[in-house]
């Protein structure tokens, strides 16, 4: 049978998130596996990868919330917001900055922000990817978008000024499609200085924390089986949705993808069906156009449909 379940990767710096699955399919010699959000090359940290049935998944967790660890650099703007491109600005920090300071401007980035992304990203403007346009020189403008900053708190301070710059880390909760490398240039911006994000890990992605991550030197120094063995079960995805266990006869109905009346005990949005077993059947959803009743949106029995009309 082939393997399913969800790998909680630990991406390495320097790999793509395309690369991580491409390895993935080899080590678990599977095709079916897809990432749940790219991670930069240069960041590293916590990157979900579902093989099997646990794809079926991947829509509902491209949009969990998401914490990183990030260090902003006070002094030099680059062309890539991050420590990976060239230099564009300069101005030189001749004093540290106060943790006060850097707290009461951290603060102001809380709640519901607007933010233009950077021209080095995959955001698409007229079918190209924004990046397609910087390597070709070439300006266009760039669509704002709305995110939510959850946390946002101060970690380290550096000690002292380095050649002109000065760096201090902190830690963000955030909603997806945030790009924490515009946050650490905006955050520059309101201390008066050009800046960009020095260094970034992904510490969690929804339910999934680092401490459960596992690297690619594990993986390799395991068995097939014992590969098999790390996979998390792809529910764990789905924790937000209420639960609600069917009787042996209405798993059948389930399975066979039926439209249910709607019932008290299934509440008044989607739901995640159970049987006695303890295994998850299927994300079942208000009917759009029939009142009083339900119908599967995702079903994730062995052998059934992905998706139904």
């Amino acid at each position: 049978m082939a393997p399913s379940g969800i790998l909680v990767l630990h991406k390495p710096t320097g790999m793509t998130s395309h690369d991580c699955v491409y390895r993935i399919r080899k080590l678990f010699q599977t095709k079916k596996v897809g990432h749940t959000g790219t991670l930069d090359p240069e960041v590293d940290g916590v990157l979900p990868i579902c093989l099997g049935k646990a794809t079926k998944v991947v829509p509902y967790m491209i949009d969990f919330s998401k914490t990183y660890r990030g260090q902003v650099t006070l002094g030099l703007a680059t062309t890539t917001e991050d420590r990976t491109g060239d230099v564009i600005e300069r101005k030189e920090v001749t004093s540290p900055i106060s943790r006060a300071q850097l707290t009461d401007v951290l603060s102001q980035f809380l709640g519901e922000q607007t933010q233009i992304p950077p021209y080095y990203s995959a955001v698409k403007v007229n079918g190209k990817k924004l990046y397609e346009y910087a390597r070709a020189g070439l300006e266009v403008e760039r669509p704002v978008r709305q995110v939510i900053i959850h946390q946002l708190a101060l970690q380290e301070m550096a000690a002292s000024i380095h050649e002109g710059t000065y760096s201090f880390s902190f830690e963000v909760t955030c909603s997806k499609g945030t790009y924490v490398r515009t946050l650490a240039v905006d955050i520059g911006t309101a201390l008066g200085y050009p800046a960009h994000m020095s260094q970034l890990t992904r510490t969690s992605s929804g339910p999934f924390q680092a401490h459960e991550a596992i690297t690619f030197s594990q993986l390799e120094e395991a068995t097939l089986d014992e590969r098999v063995a790390m996979l998390r079960p792809f529910d764990l995805a789905l924790q937000a949705f209420p639960r609600v266990q069917a009787s042996v006869l209405l798993e059948q109905k389930i399975r066979n993808g039926a439209v249910l009346q709607q019932d008290a005990s299934f509440g008044s949005g989607k739901f995640l069906f159970y049987n006695q077993q303890g295994t998850c059947l299927a994300l079942y959803t208000p009917h759009p156009t029939k009142i009083g009743l339900v119908k599967p949106e995702r079903l994730f029995c062995q052998g059934e449909e992905e998706e139904t009309q």
